[in-house]
């Protein structure tokens, strides 16, 4: 598999058209970093060959169409025509080649998963139900070791062994969410910014929190990791908002 027609290529339409929604509801949110970060979506058994976004294009103008097709294990891929940004190759490469769970793949820098990933502790205490979603499913990188490049991307993906913690705290740097699909992944980043921004305006009152006990934040997360259908339902009402405005990120 080569890097230079994949431009063209419009296999795994369904796929394509369900990464470029969430591409296009992030910048709507503002959760995007200009040219920068990146999303991923494996379509084999394996999980080698995936989907991301092209380099350097802005989030606000992915369509379906122009998505990379790219394969973990190809070693010249950089070295192609249409080679993707360095740092997502790096980064999204080495996972998909070590977490075959890890199907979809999302990093950004959004403002408030970034202040909390600054703290000197980048944990996210349970105190309500959104900061409870994440009780035991999270990791922290203390690590950070500059730009994304392809030791840093291995480093990283060996942090995520564990098919539970479905979320990265990049220390100094930001957030990377992994998910079955674009849905349920997109649906974990959306409620951990959400998350983080309570937590850090919870700290900004400088009153005491009310942390939930172990039990009950470990409840909340097993009775939201169940709820029926939440995710699917999400990406749906995006891609119908998207769809009344005449969007063109489903061609």
């Amino acid at each position: 598999m080569t890097v230079t027609n994949l431009r063209l290529n419009i296999d795994h339409w369904e796929d394509r058209v369900d990464l470029a929604a969430t591409f296009r509801w992030t910048e709507r949110l503002n959760m995007h970093e200009a040219v920068a970060n990146h999303f991923s979506l494996a379509v084999n058994e394996d999980g080698t060959q995936f989907l991301m976004n092209a380099n350097q294009m802005h989030f606000a103008r992915i369509k379906a169409s122009n998505l990379l097709l790219l394969d973990a294990n190809d070693p010249n891929v950089m070295s192609q025509l249409g080679a993707p940004d360095p740092t997502a190759w790096g980064l999204h490469g080495s996972i998909h080649r070590h977490c075959p769970h890890a199907r979809c793949v999302m990093h950004v820098h959004s403002i408030f998963a970034t202040v909390l990933a600054s703290l000197a502790d980048s944990s996210l205490p349970p105190i309500d139900q959104n900061t409870a979603t994440f009780y035991n499913r999270y990791v922290v990188d203390n690590e950070f070791g500059g730009l994304a490049f392809e030791n840093e991307g291995e480093r990283c993906a060996s942090m995520l062994s564990d098919p539970k913690k479905k979320v990265m705290i990049m220390g100094n740097h930001g957030v990377l969410v992994i998910g079955s699909d674009p849905a349920d992944t997109f649906n974990r980043l959306y409620y951990f910014e959400r998350a983080a921004e309570t937590y850090i305006r919870a700290l900004q009152t400088g009153q005491p929190l009310r942390v939930l006990s172990d039990e009950i934040a470990e409840k909340t997360a097993q009775e939201l990791d169940d709820y029926p259908n939440q995710a699917e339902a999400h990406l749906r009402e995006i891609k119908a908002l998207l769809d009344a405005e005449g969007s063109d990120y489903a061609t």
